[in-house]
């Protein structure tokens, strides 16, 4: 048997782009001689559709797209992800629709439905209730939708009453096929590929996993559809952060792989998807930013280059009175090396303009930090005019870290409309500006070894207001990723827990700053932009 993996990347909502999609797939699966096509989960409509699905013109909008791939599905089998809606009860299922040689033979309905992180399926869906095997191309066959064989392995943050795997263990398959929606995260690949080995060795068939790839506003989807045996042995892997067409030969003898993949790289890749994909699903091709010499706005300008192209970065250097010569020449060496535009724009003219407009409100009182954030507000002024002038989307540099500590500034740098790295903690984005160093200096060595800081006062270092970033990221990780408590965090590194207590209510106390944050790409099992909902009023 010959299938045919088509690992696609939709657009939400774009249902007639992706119609057209899934017909390629159909047609180059009859190319290549394949028995059955599978397709991702939700891919007709695209994944998350969200409150899309509450409007009832969108759902009618499905029907036709169906009729034409059942048109299509003449000599094959097709298997495609979709909402479906019940024309009894008007509920709406996340379904397979399962087409072969040119009739709908039925949907199988997905039954764990999601309601944790950054999914919200029990809002829509009804979970399914018929659990069967389809008899296609001479074998039976469970149709499974992603979080159906995720419970089984023992991998969830969450339970559910059910296993679908354990409740297949009394038919006996052939075969199991997984339409997915999985999106990335850090070690997210070796995860999915350990949920389909247990789940194939448990039902001892092979499991074969097509999997969505793509960027649809934070979220990133990797690809890297699966094929393992029955054994649990890993024998093919698609490609990640990219569409591929991956023919599996059931009859084929191969020896099992390993997946080798150097994490930074993935890393790396998934950051250029998403920035990719945010602007070009958006109709949108030009960034700017700002580029203070720092680290930050250095590993963003390399991001949107690789994603966007040298011709569409325009890089925006801002300096002040606090602002050293080396941070400029490192401006200047970065751009250079990165072959974009580099305008600058001193904000001195303005920022004095502002003290002496504001000189009679302050009187008797010392400069502080709102001297300090004047000038990252008059920087994110001066950013969102060029994007209105000229059509450019600002590209906001804040990392993790520092969007936990509050150490940003509203309506200045914070401002824009894509936060790139805004789910990277400090040393990651460190991790991953040597890793771009790899072959060559890109990056400015000076900008990776120097001490970090803002440069918005006299010798100002960001550990003039915090601890370390070893020590704020390691509090951070835990806290917001594991969950772990205050003293937990304490005994585990072994810091105060004065010092734990600390950091934990920076963190809560600095939720209304990016509840205003620009939407964010998601690489972690907790980033901030989606999945983690905390209250901004409350005393825990």
């Amino acid at each position: 048997m010959r299938i045919l993996l088509a690992q696609i990347n939709p657009i939400i909502g774009d249902i007639q782009g992706n119609t057209e999609k899934i017909l390629k797939g159909i047609s180059h699966a009859k190319k290549q001689h394949a028995d059955l096509v599978l397709f991702s989960e939700l891919c007709l409509s695209g994944y998350p559709p969200q409150d899309l699905l509450e409007l009832p013109h969108f759902l009618s909008a499905l029907i036709t797209p169906l009729e034409t791939i059942q048109k299509a599905s003449k000599d094959i089998t097709v298997i495609v992800g979709t909402p479906r809606v019940d024309n009894t009860s008007r509920n709406v299922y996340n379904s397979a629709a399962i087409f072969v040689d040119g009739k709908i033979v039925g949907y199988q309905d997905k039954f764990l439905l999601p309601t944790y992180d950054v999914f919200y399926e029990r809002r829509y869906f009804v979970p399914g209730s018929e659990r069967r095997l389809w008899n296609l191309c001479g074998k039976r066959i469970a149709i499974t939708i992603c979080e159906d064989i995720w419970q089984h392995s023992g991998k969830l943050t969450t339970s559910y009453p059910q296993d679908p795997v354990n409740e297949l263990q009394q038919l006996n398959p052939d075969l199991v096929l997984n339409l997915s929606a999985s999106p990335y995260s850090l070690d997210k690949v070796t995860s999915r590929i350990e949920v389909c080995a247990i789940t194939a060795s448990s039902l001892k068939c092979p499991l074969l996993l097509c999997n969505q790839v793509g960027g649809n506003d934070g979220l990133i989807f990797d690809g890297h559809s699966v094929f393992v045996n029955a054994e649990g042995q890993l024998l093919q892997c698609g490609k990640g952060f990219e569409e591929e067409m991956m023919l599996v030969n059931l009859e084929e003898q191969r020896s099992p792989i390993t997946l080798t993949e150097d994490p930074m790289e993935s890393l790396y890749k998934a950051l250029c998807l998403g920035l990719h994909d945010y602007f070009d699903k958006l109709g949108l091709n030009k960034a700017c930013l700002g580029l203070s010499g720092g680290i930050d706005s250095a590993l963003v300008a390399c991001i949107a280059v690789d994603a966007l192209g040298k011709e569409n970065v325009l890089a925006i250097n801002m300096p002040s009175r606090f602002s050293s010569e080396g941070s400029v020449a490192d401006s200047e060496q970065l751009v250079k090396n990165l072959e974009i535009e580099l305008r600058s724009i001193p904000i001195e003219s303005p920022f004095a303009s502002y003290l002496d407009l504001l000189a009679p409100q302050f009187v008797g009182k010392e400069p502080d930090v709102t001297e300090e954030n004047l000038q990252a507000r008059i920087r994110g002024m001066i950013l969102m005019a060029l994007s209105n002038k000229f059509g450019y989307i600002v590209l906001s540099t804040g990392n993790k870290s520092e969007l936990a500590m509050g150490y940003s500034t509203l309506y200045g740098d914070m401002c824009g409309g894509l936060a790139v790295i805004s789910d990277l903690t400090k040393k990651q984005v460190y991790a991953l500006a040597k890793w771009i160093n790899r072959n060559r200096e890109i990056i400015p060595w000076n900008t990776i070894k120097k001490p970090p800081s803002a440069e918005l006062r006299p010798n100002q270092k960001d550990s003039d207001s915090l601890p370390d970033y070893d020590i704020v990221d390691n509090v951070l990780e835990a806290y917001v990723e594991q969950h772990q408590s205050p003293q937990e965090i304490a005994t585990l590194f072994n810091y105060s827990l004065d010092l734990v207590n600390d950091l934990v209510k920076r963190i809560h106390r600095n939720e209304y700053k990016r509840r205003q944050n620009p939407p964010g790409l998601r690489v972690t099992e907790k980033s901030f932009s989606t999945g983690r909902h905390f209250p901004i009023v409350h005393r825990f």
